[in-house]
């Protein structure tokens, strides 16, 4: 019979290599992206699994200072995302 923490350790190993794999995917489609747009959507993406990276480490680590880190590259993945979503559409960021 496998503990809660046997199962939380191979959970966690399932969601390391799923996250890495989808990490992989992006960054085939940023490479390969026919348009900018699958590109910025490539890149807003790698922000979202690079979130969920530290999150889980986090969790794997048991060290809360992780849940803040990922709050703050949530806060600038949004920023970017928006501004360089502005800047193809309009050629500048702040008119």
């Amino acid at each position: 019979m496998t503990t809660a923490s046997e199962l939380l350790d191979i959970a966690l190993i399932i969601a390391f290599v799923s996250l890495a794999f989808a990490q992989i995917m992006c960054m085939v489609r940023l490479v390969i992206g026919p348009s900018t747009g699958d590109r910025i959507l490539a890149l807003d993406t790698m922000v979202i699994n690079a979130l969920g990276l530290v999150v889980l480490l986090g969790i794997h680590q048991g060290v809360r200072i992780y849940f803040e880190v990922s709050l703050l590259i949530a806060m600038l993945g949004f920023v970017s995302t928006v501004a360089l979503a502005r800047f193809i559409l309009r050629g500048d960021i702040i008119e």
